[in-house]
């Protein structure tokens, strides 16, 4: 006779209550302030049961009860939100020449935004991490200074990274097979909260997703703007992760067969044509006299700069900038079919200049039938990444585990 094991009775209803704390924290967060009747109404939780867990999270400091409502029907309700006083996820980015760090609450509000110009492109994985470590102390320090308890820490990286917290190859970093999150969790001495590592275009499109004016999109893409260029993918309103977790990584599409080598090692890719590096390049031709480009903010506004006063060989190759994007974004569209594009990075920051040419491609090349999708501009600046990674570090309280007290 075989045995099998079946779950205690005990664990379902333990998952059944961590499944409907998950519910009310869902809905307070969208709904705050909202009272515990609206909580059942909404949810089909019975009223005793909301109450038991309202307690409970109460308790713990995820809710607060913020006064009372007398717009209503009967009695006045005690109204609750959420409560982003007690704990922080922190959220990393390692870019090609800077690295930035987010401390955001459970309410979603930013208690830190701090960025510091690095050259992780040329410093290699050692003094990346020390660094990053370096950045990521002092940022616990504030946040526990302060009162708060930080819950994780999870890192973007442009580039595909593995279940493990591996980054097989980032071009842009020149790195392979770095083992980040177990560097990054050595440099930091085990801090007690889980360091989790993500592609830097997941983590972006999860903050756009939930901090951005396109929040709720079910299908939805976030190009990062970068040395290289990734694409973080919601599809039906779910991550789109691919079987390895390396899906996205479009910045090595083929675009133009004969076209300026890439990082890579061939040619013609999406970055080597609307990277960072490549954008300079081709629009600041004096940009790299005195070596590489270790800070890429300044290059970016002198070519804003220019575009304004109607330079016209930086609006003519700012146009064609555009115009090969958009061939990458036509792939994307006909391919996934999503209601928003989303350009992030140095192409949010020129994108005054490069919509027009994308939009047009997408007119004429696009096999999807009118309306066009939309392409807009993040509004989320160069710490969407890392907004995205501090809004992840919370996901498992918010999945209904209580923190640890």
């Amino acid at each position: 006779m075989i045995s099998i094991d079946r779950p205690s009775r005990t664990a379902d209803l333990g998952d059944v209550r961590v499944a409907n704390r998950a519910a009310v924290l869902r809905h307070v967060r969208l709904h705050a302030p909202c009272s515990r009747a609206d909580v059942a109404a909404r949810t089909g939780l019975n009223k005793a049961t909301v109450s038991s867990l309202v307690g409970e999270l109460i308790e713990h400091g995820l809710l607060r009860e913020t006064g009372l409502t007398e717009n209503r029907v009967g009695r006045p309700a005690t109204m609750l939100v959420l409560d982003g006083s007690r704990y922080v996820g922190l959220g990393l980015r390692i870019g090609a020449d800077e690295l930035v760090v987010v401390a955001v609450d459970l309410a979603g509000e930013r208690v830190l935004t701090w960025r510091r110009a690095f050259a992780a492109a040329t410093a290699g994985p050692e003094e990346t991490v020390a660094a990053l470590a370096a950045l990521a102390r002092r940022a616990i320090n504030r946040v526990t200074g302060a009162g708060r308890t930080v819950l994780g820490l999870t890192v973007g990286v442009p580039g595909p990274v593995d279940a493990d917290g591996v980054v097989p190859a980032a071009p842009a970093l020149g790195w392979r097979d770095v083992p980040l999150a177990a560097a990054l969790r050595r440099a930091l001495r085990d801090p007690g909260f889980p360091i989790g590592v993500d592609t830097d275009a997941n983590l972006a499109v999860s903050a756009e997703l939930r901090h951005g004016p396109y929040a709720g999109t079910a299908d939805l893409v976030h190009l990062t703007g970068g040395p290289t260029v990734g694409a973080g993918v919601v599809s039906g309103g779910r991550l789109l992760r691919g079987g390895r977790g390396f899906a996205g990584e479009i910045g090595h599409l083929p675009v133009l067969p004969d076209g300026p080598a890439c990082g890579c090692g061939r040619r013609g890719c999406l970055a080597a044509l609307v990277g960072v590096d490549a954008v300079v390049r081709r629009l600041l031709p004096d940009a790299t006299q005195d070596g590489p480009i270790t800070d890429h903010l300044p290059e970016i506004e002198r070519i804003q700069a220019l575009a304004r006063a109607g330079d016209d060989p930086v609006r003519t190759g700012l146009t064609e900038v555009g115009r090969q994007l958009g061939r990458a974004v036509c792939v994307l569209v006909d391919l996934l079919d999503p209601e928003v594009v989303v350009l992030g990075g140095h192409l949010a920051a020129l994108a005054p200049w490069l919509l027009p040419a994308v939009r047009a491609e997408l007119a004429d090349r696009t096999l999807a039938p009118p309306p066009v999708v939309r392409v807009e501009a993040s509004t989320l600046g160069s710490e969407a990444s890392a907004l995205g990674g501090a809004t992840a570090a919370l996901a498992t309280v918010e999945a209904g585990q209580l923190p640890a007290a």
